[in-house]
């Protein structure tokens, strides 16, 4: 009797361990942005944190998505995908609102061709591919940002959709979703080096995620996640270490 209810205690803290793993690993990876998204609030200064990490995760995180549909993984990875990708388009409405707010002089940029009847918004009229690549993913209007990663996922779908029954097409955009999320710290530490400092740039954030990136390798190893997944966590490390000590 004894060992009947030792084993079902032990099935039950099983379970309730396995449910908070599965919590902490899709929405532990957001947590880290709330000080980032905070401060950028309460100073209404975006200049500190790079935009082009958003694009990194958004990239990374569309095409995990689609790896899946061609090599299986734990549900819990595919709802923190999602999830991560919602929030980076609230940080990157947030970025544009601010930085649009505070830059009233400059000129208007967008991703596509209007006929704005907006008199402070003055876009040339254009084709949907016809922008300008010095301002890629430096435009003012949010909806630019979704039309951009609209256009993605749509072309990443269709060329996934030819391919998924080829083995090494799979396995290498694993590979390339990983390797993409592992080096979101590049663009980070380009606009440290640009900025000479760090201010802006919540240490909070670099700090939850090195600690973050450490459980998630450890949850993959634990699960028997695709080997492209603790490559990653493992890579990630590295770079956010190198963000918080660059002065």
């Amino acid at each position: 009797m004894d060992e009947v209810i030792m084993d079902q205690v032990l099935y039950v803290v099983h379970q309730v361990v396995s449910w908070v793993a599965s919590v902490a690993i899709i929405f532990g990876g957001i947590v880290p942005y709330i000080p980032q998204y905070r401060d950028i609030r309460r100073t209404q200064n975006a200049e500190g944190f790079s935009t082009y990490v958003c694009l990194v995760l958004l990239v990374a995180n569309i095409l995990r998505i689609l790896f899946r549909f061609g090599r299986y993984f734990e549900t819990p990875l595919l709802w923190q995908s999602i999830i991560m990708i919602v929030t980076m388009l609230i940080m990157l409405n947030l970025c544009t609102s601010v930085r649009m707010a505070t830059e009233l002089n400059t000129k208007r940029r967008s991703f596509t061709a209007t006929d704005s009847k907006d008199e402070e918004i003055k876009v040339p009229k254009r084709l949907f591919l016809d922008f300008d690549w010095n301002y890629f993913w430096s435009w003012s209007r949010f909806v630019d940002y979704l039309q951009c990663v609209l256009a993605f996922t749509v072309l990443a779908a269709y060329v996934t959709y030819l391919l998924l029954d080829s083995v090494l097409f799979v396995e290498s955009l694993g590979f390339l979703a990983v390797f993409t999320e592992a080096m979101l710290g590049t663009p980070q530490l380009y606009c440290n080096y640009q900025n000479k400092s760090t201010e802006g740039m919540s240490i909070k954030m670099v700090l939850m995620w090195t600690s973050g990136d450490t459980f998630k390798t450890g949850y993959f190893l634990l699960t028997q996640a695709p080997m492209q997944f603790w490559i990653c966590g493992l890579l990630q490390d590295q770079d956010w270490l190198k963000c918080s000590v660059y002065f």
